[in-house]
């Protein structure tokens, strides 16, 4: 396996595009960490930039894209599988051993690569699906919750984070594969069914609707560290829009797991 070497300033690449966003926002959500060289690609070219070449290039890789899922389908949302190439490439790359970062709906890209759920310990589904051997419905979401924090765990990625903090933001009800994870962050929002609202609904442009639907409980959990093949694995729910990036806990926390996955101590952690 190839040696990733770290030198000053560290590089990052940022993933976005799929799902809407704010750019300046999510631009300004890495204001402050001035030693990472920030490159920043969209998708569907960044496909093109997740490749084993990325593990010698960058330090790090933030994802807060939603590849796969076409929501311009006639038949909408159409999940659309990943070229056999690109999943080449992509677990190479993570046998390589890149730190990754997966924010918000990032757990909802690629749901026809069932893969890509175990890599990031969970998947959203825009429409009922098959996941490890289990029937699921869509997902639900919910926007502007208001809802408190709590640090479960004392991690690099939560360092300088209060125990407990108030943020703002849509939260999912969606399978988190708790077993395979570590966790750092829980919320205590009630992730239960009639706090949400049904994602297939709303894609049929019935928001914020769930008559009919009806989903398992969910987990609590907001944020969570993971390995997979050589890579150090960080996913944090939050994220959604302006506010919820402005919040100075979250970007703390981004700013902390972008430095923990690039960082020796993640990388020996992932390979034990």
């Amino acid at each position: 396996m190839d040696v990733i070497k770290y030198n000053a300033p560290r590089r990052l690449l940022t993933v976005a595009r799929g799902h809407p966003y704010e750019r300046q926002a999510f631009a300004s959500l890495f204001e402050g960490l001035d030693d990472y060289d920030v490159c920043h690609v969209e998708q569907p070219v960044a496909q093109r930039c997740l490749t084993p070449q990325a593990a010698r290039d960058f330090d790090a890789i933030l994802c807060y894209d939603m590849p796969g899922v076409d929501f311009t389908a006639d038949d909408a949302p159409r999940l659309v599988e990943p070229d056999p190439g690109f999943i080449r490439d992509y677990l190479d790359m993570l046998q390589r051993g890149v730190g990754m970062v997966y924010l918000h709906h990032a757990i909802a890209a690629w749901p026809a690569w069932e893969e890509y759920a175990n890599i990031v310990g969970g998947r959203f589904h825009y429409r009922p699906a098959s996941l490890r051997g289990e029937e699921w419905p869509d997902s639900g979401y919910r926007h502007q919750v208001a809802h408190q924090i709590s640090v479960l765990d004392s991690h690099p990625v939560t360092e300088n984070i209060p125990p407990q903090f108030q943020m703002t933001d849509e939260l999912y009800l969606c399978p988190v594969f708790e077993q395979d994870v570590t966790p750092l962050l829980c919320s205590d929002y009630s992730f239960t069914q009639g706090n949400f609202y049904s994602a297939a609904k709303a894609v049929a442009g019935e928001m914020n609707a769930k008559d009919g639907w009806s989903h398992p409980v969910g987990s609590n959990l907001v944020g969570w560290v993971k390995r997979y093949r050589n890579s150090p694995i960080v996913y944090l729910q939050g994220g959604d829009d302006a506010e919820a990036m402005a919040n100075p806990h979250f970007r703390q926390l981004v700013h902390n797991a972008v430095r923990w996955v690039s960082s020796e101590e993640a990388h020996n952690w992932a390979r034990e």
